[in-house]
Order: C-alpha cells, then structure tokens, then sequence
C-alpha cells in the first residue's frame, strides 16, 4: 500500500518510495543494545521500515514517489544508540531525528531540532543561518518508539512562479509535548535541495546510522491550522514550575482520562527527569524527561487541584492500586484496594540530598519505598525495603502489553514503552488477570531494579 493524502493511510510497505536502496527492508520486530554503538537487528516480518547503515556500507535516503504540500505527517521512529536521521519535508526541510537522550540543553542537531537553514537571497558566504532548537528534549532512549507529529504549510507561490509566503511549521510534537510553534522556514536546511515548490517529496535521511520507521501516515492539513488557529487564545498566563535542585509538589495527579491520583506528589531534578507517585498506594504513577510541572490548573484563580508534567510521560500505570500484594502463589488475584490489607501511610523522610524516602505499613510489615532519579538522568532507579523479609509479597511494577529480555537482567516493556533493569538477576512475572496483564515480582527482603525511558 502506498503512501496517500488520506486520513490514516499508513506504511507498509517499500512501494511507496522511488528505488529504496538495499539498506532498507521490511521486519516485524526490531532490537536495540543499549550497550553497542549503532546496534540493531530485525526480525522477519513486516510492518517496519529498517535502515542499517554502517562506517564501511552507508545506507541511502528514502523518497517518496508522491508529492505533498500542506499535510499532517505522523509516525513512529526508533534510534540505535548513538545515531540519527532527519525528515526533509518536500526535499527541503529538515527535522532532525537523533538519538538525545539525556541531552539537557537541546541544539538544532539534536532530536526534534529545525537543522541549520539557508537563505538563497543573502550573498554567497552569507547563506547560512541557524537552526531552531527544540523548546526542550522530549527524547526517550534508544530502542523505545517514540512518536512525532508534524503540521507543515507549504510555501505559496503566485502565477508566475513567485513565491508569495514561506514554508511554515505550523506545530510539531515530539512524545506528547510541543517543541516548535509557528516556525517559519525562510529556505532550505543544509542537506535540501535547495528549490522550494508547492509540491515535493518526504525525504527521510538513511546514511547517518541505523533507524527503524512504522506507522507513517499523512492526512490533509485541517483549515484551521492553515489559518493558525492551532492553538485557542486566552486564559491565563501559564504557571510552569521548573526543577533547578531536587523539587517536590503536592497535587492531584491525572493518571489517564478519567483516573485520577488525589494524594500525589510529583517530584522534579537538575537531570530534568522527573516521576509522580500516588501515597495512598505506594504506586509510582509515571516518569517522564523535560520541564517538571505545568501548575496552571491548581493555580490559576480558584483552581482544581491539578499539576500536569511539561515533559515526555512515560506510563507505569493505568490506574492507582496498592503496589503491594500479598499472594499465596504468584498467579492469585492482586489486592486492588487497602482493605484487609492493614495499609497505613507513614508519609516520607529525606535523604540527604533532598529526595524523598515513603513509608507505610502493610499487611504488618513496614515498608521503605526510595525512588530516586538516575545521576545521568537516563530514568529513575528504585529500592523496596521490607522490615521483615516475607516470601508472599509481591511488587506490582505495571500493567503491561508485553515483556522480552533483550539482555542480561535488562527487559523491554510495553511494546517498547521504557526499560527495566535487574541488576541481581530478579526474574518478573507476567501475569493474565481477567483479560489485563499485570507485571510483578517477589520483593523477599530488599528490591532493586531501574527503570530506563
């Protein structure tokens, strides 16, 4: 199926690019290691475009056959670690797509950045000016799949072939957050071709590293944002609150639509990570990179109560349950609610770099639960402490799709959502609970593992 100018028309095949070169392929799954510069292996099946190109066989860019001018473009990418690509937009525009992770002050270069521009009607030597850094780094790791939007409008040219408007990024999304707005692209980036038209081309870049695609639709640019209306006006100025030093906000907490966490805390850092956690279940709700916390709704006026994170989220959880259960085996039904359970909140000390330690008791036993952002701000490491060893108490870690070890003590999770990592060895368990499949392992005395997003 090729390519079309259709709502919800995706890729699934090679069909829809002019002679795809032999760094492309089809596969059905794609593995990275996260320890290997450029590492990345298919797996027979279809589905996803994968482009391995190395130092001594460069891969080659992929055109597409038909042209577009104003679109919606949407797809998924995953990065090798260490490498990029780039989407040129009719040829000539490029978004940079870039293993970021953990980059804390983003470049044009990096994911999501506007690569540097040309001007063709400024003097020879004088042509190039630069790009447009993304408002903040929304990049997961490599080996994750993570999602742009992009709502491009074309360059508009009169009768005669005059340009009378320049090309315009209307918006573009990177993993939930917007880091560019009401762009306008003055010429081509380094590396288009240089002539800008109404109607041209998808590029996507193939010879600087390994990258794997799926999910690439192009819908019509809704009128709207032709107009831009994108974005409705008024209401109150934003209140963002940033996380220079180890910050920590007491909110309600929107898990997902309709959910939501009444006794949350979310807690920010310099390595720009963050996470929220719900204290009337010991639940760690979700962690995400980028700015900390929008406090519009709980601030503004009257208010209702809620912060909402300014970075990338990352879910663990579609809903707060207690993160403890005592089963006789490892396939008995979880405890979803505190009854019986003997739960009591005993709050949080701090450790001595301002971080927060919760306690509670539960099903007699006392329980230390110390989430902590990684130094390198690669996600969130977590250690449950039990005062009394017990072999019957599980750790609920998430409600998941899927779970495979891609290497020793380190699995991929949730149709590649984020990491989690073992490093003694602990095996979870994946479990099928009425129709939901839940994640869980045996805390025994003391449990430690991170989670990498």
């Amino acid at each position: 199926m090729a390519l079309a100018q259709q709502p919800n028309i995706a890729l699934t095949d090679l069909s829809a690019f002019k002679e795809p070169g032999n760094s492309w392929s089809l596969v059905g799954d794609v593995t990275v290691n996260l320890d290997q510069l450029n590492s990345i292996k298919g797996t027979k099946g279809t589905g996803i475009l994968l482009n391995i190109s190395e130092p001594k066989k460069v891969g080659f860019d992929l055109t597409t056959i038909k042209e577009y001018g104003d679109m919606v473009l949407e797809l998924d990418y995953l990065t090798a670690r260490g490498t990029n690509s780039g989407i040129y937009l009719q040829n000539n525009y490029e978004i940079q797509l870039e293993d970021s992770w953990t980059v804390k002050n983003p470049l044009s270069s990096n994911n999501g950045g506007l690569y540097e521009r040309w001007d063709n009607d400024k003097p020879e030597g004088e042509k190039g000016y630069g790009g447009i850094a993304p408002r903040q780094n929304a990049s997961k790791a490599p080996g994750l799949w993570q999602h742009i939007k992009i709502v491009f409008q074309a360059p508009k040219f009169d009768g005669s072939g005059k340009k009378t408007a320049n090309a315009r990024l209307i918006s573009v999304d990177l993993n939930g957050v917007t880091i560019h707005e009401n762009v306008e692209l003055w010429g081509a980036t380094r590396g288009g071709y240089g002539t800008e038209k109404a109607m041209a081309p998808i590029r996507i870049q193939g010879d600087h590293g390994s990258i794997a695609f799926r999910n690439i639709s192009i819908t019509d640019l809704p009128a709207a944002a032709a107009q831009g209306g994108r974005r409705g006006g008024g209401g109150a100025d934003p209140i963002y609150v940033d996380a220079p030093v180890n910050t920590m906000i007491r909110s309600f907490v929107d898990v997902m639509p309709g959910v939501r966490s009444v006794h949350a805390i979310s807690v920010g850092s310099p390595q720009q990570t963050a996470y929220s956690y719900d204290l009337d279940n010991g639940t760690l709700l979700h962690g995400w990179h980028g700015g900390f916390l929008d406090a519009t709704p709980m601030w503004d006026g009257r208010g209702n109560g809620t912060s909402r994170p300014l970075g990338s989220v990352t879910r663990f959880t579609k809903k707060p349950v207690m993160a403890i259960s005592k089963l006789a085996t490892a396939d008995a039904a979880w405890v979803t609610d505190t009854a019986g359970t003997g739960f009591r909140t005993k709050g949080y000390v701090m450790d001595n770099q301002d971080r927060p330690e919760f306690k509670y008791q539960i099903y007699g036993n006392k329980v230390t639960d110390a989430v902590k952002v990684l130094d390198n701000g690669q996600g969130l490491s977590r250690e449950v402490t039990l005062e009394q060893p017990a072999k019957d108490l599980y750790l609920l870690l998430g409600e998941v799709a899927d779970i495979n070890e891609v290497a020793k003590g380190l699995y991929v999770v949730d149709d590649k959502a984020y990491y989690l990592q073992f490093p003694n060895g602990e095996k979870p368990i994946l479990k099928d609970v009425n129709g939901k499949k839940q994640l869980i392992i045996a805390i025994g005395s003391k449990l430690n593992y991170s989670i990498l997003f």
